[in-house]
């Protein structure tokens, strides 16, 4: 057992690995143009690391798929509020 303070480091992107989507069908993240994103969106409501992810796709400026339960269009949308 770990004390809070001594558990390993889980890296950058270690919230990858407790991601729900990890745990799905990857296709349901990256509809065909005009496809349905309820799917992957239901996940990432569920999802414990859904900010962590969406930080993650802003930062990189992630063109495809769903990512922290926004498609590329909200958060477009999203960064051009936040400027």
């Amino acid at each position: 057992m770990y004390a809070i303070d001594e558990l390993p480091d889980e890296g950058l992107l270690g919230w990858q690995e407790r991601a729900l989507c990890a745990q799905t069908d990857p296709e349901a993240f990256f509809p065909e143009k005009g496809g349905s994103t309820r799917e992957a969106k239901r996940v990432c409501t569920a999802c414990d690391v859904r900010a962590e992810c969406l930080e993650y796709a802003l930062a990189n400026d992630e063109r495809f798929g769903i990512w922290g339960g926004l498609s590329e269009r909200e958060r477009r949308k999203l960064k051009r509020r936040a400027v």
